[in-house]
Parts: C-alpha cells; sequence; structure tokens
C-alpha cells in the first residue's frame, strides 16, 4: 500500500514518535486473515521508515487482541499450497522490523494472535488477557513460530502443557511464565502500553536499534531452523482427514471426532 495508504482492516495513527496500529476486524474478534497481515506488515514497514517514529505499537479491542487465524479462510487449504503460497513470509517480515514494537493485549489472544505478540518486544497485558494455542482442538498445530517462540518464553513444561491441551494461560499465569512484561487494571492497559512507548520513544534510536538486535541475537540463535520445522509439519497437517475434520467442525460450531488420520 505505501505511505498516506487507507487501510481496511486495521487503523494507523501517529502520537509523540509513537506509531499506533490497532487491528480492526471486530466482527471476528480480530482473526488474522491473508489481508490483515498483509496491512499490518505494510503499516510496519512504513513506520519502520518514518525517522519521526521511534517506537511502535500494536493493539486490539478490550473484548480481544486476536481470536487465532481466520480458519474460513484455511479450512480448504492443501499442503502444496500453503507451502507455495509462504503465508507465514509475513510474519518474518515483522520480525526484520527494527524499531521496537510494543503489543497492548486485553481480553482473547489465542493462536495467531499470540503467536503475533510473541513476535513483538514487550508485552501489556490486561488482567482480562487470556493466551493460548488452541490449534490442536482443530486438529492442527501452531504454525507461525508458536512451537518454538513459546518453548522459549516459558520453557518445555508450559509450553507442552499449552499446546498439547488447547488450555489458556491467564494474565497472572503469563507474567509468571515469563510471556509478558507487566499485567495492568483491565481499564489501564491501553494507557500503560502508550506509556511504555512513549518512555522507549524517549531514548536514543541508535541504541534501542542495537539493543533490540543484541537481545534477539541471543533469543533467536537457532531460532530459525526450528522455525523451517515447523513449518513443514504444519503444511504436512493439511494432508490429515483430522485437519479437514476440525476445521470443518470448528466452522459448523460442532465437536470434531477425530479418527487419528
Amino acid at each position: 500500500m505505501g505511505e498516506g495508504m487507507t487501510y481496511e482492516t486495521i487503523e494507523l495513527t501517529r502520537e509523540d514518535g509513537v506509531g499506533i496500529v490497532t487491528l480492526n476486524r471486530p466482527k471476528v474478534l480480530n482473526a488474522l486473515n491473508v489481508q490483515l497481515m498483509t496491512e499490518l506488515v505494510d503499516a510496519f514497514e512504513e513506520l519502520d521508515r518514518d525517522a519521526d517514529v521511534r517506537c511502535i505499537v500494536l493493539l486490539g479491542s478490550d473484548r480481544a487482541f486476536a481470536a487465532g487465524a481466520d480458519i474460513n479462510e484455511m479450512a480448504d487449504a492443501q499442503p502444496v499450497d500453503l507451502l507455495f503460497e509462504n503465508r507465514f513470509a509475513r510474519w518474518d517480515k515483522i520480525r526484520q522490523v527494527s524499531k521496537p514494537i510494543v503489543a497492548g493485549v486485553s481480553g482473547f489472544c489465542l493462536g495467531g494472535g499470540c503467536e503475533l505478540v510473541m513476535t513483538c518486544d514487550i508485552v501489556i497485558a490486561s488482567e482480562t488477557a487470556q493466551f493460548g494455542q488452541p490449534e490442536i482442538n482443530l486438529g492442527i498445530m501452531p504454525g507461525a513460530g508458536g512451537t518454538q517462540r513459546l518453548t522459549r518464553a516459558v520453557g518445555k513444561a508450559v509450553a507442552m502443557d499449552v499446546i498439547l491441551t488447547g488450555r489458556s494461560l491467564s494474565a497472572a499465569e503469563a507474567l509468571a511464565a515469563g510471556l509478558v512484561s507487566r499485567v495492568v487494571s483491565r481499564e489501564g492497559w491501553r494507557d500503560e502500553t502508550l506509556a511504555v512507548a512513549r518512555t522507549i520513544a524517549s531514548k536514543s534510536p541508535v541504541s534501542l536499534r542495537l539493543a533490540k538486535d543484541s537481545v534477539n541475537h541471543t533469543y533467536e540463535s537457532f531460532l530459525q531452523g526450528g522455525i523451517d520445522f515447523e513449518r513443514r509439519a504444519f503444511y504436512l497437517l493439511f494432508a490429515s482427514e483430522d485437519q479437514t475434520e476440525g476445521m470443518r467442525a470448528f466452522v459448523e460450531k460442532r465437536a470434531p471426532q477425530f479418527a487419528g488420520r
């Protein structure tokens, strides 16, 4: 889209050296479809180029940061389609943003929403926030970095619990596990997120970039190999009957009957 273009699934504003991106698909709890992810990457790259912006904020709504990927868009996908579409390349571009990204999370932050938050640098959570990777309930698994980044953030024990059972972590659990940076009141999460971003924006842009790169250098050692492994495993699941049943059951609002093939 480029500079000055109008977005349909997000909102973009600037104030006090901070670029603010708000997810805006309220009817589907900010479900992440291709259009939203494309616009999000475009906005992030626009803000990354803007010399007047020193920090980026990513927000959802009070009810939901993002409840996951758009299942209606993915339910009939085939492994080869996913491979050649390279849907998750957009997530790689978010990682390449040089400026700090602060996420403000309230309500549901599930599946792709949780994976999106984990690409950000600091996470401010409302006490109402719920974090999870419920893909297992659909006959699939996290595919946008969830198995890798969640394990690095919270450790194997909690990651296995969340990913294999599909349960969610409360804001307090997420803080204790190391998934989020701060937990604040349900009334104050947005203000706190912007306050943190303004504090960061007051620092040296050169120092910010090098500090972020240095932390990520440690955090992401050997990460890309794991991301590649996860991505291929995710694609392979779309050759299974369980994936077809799981996603159709979700769309049809019924319990899935998994056959193990």
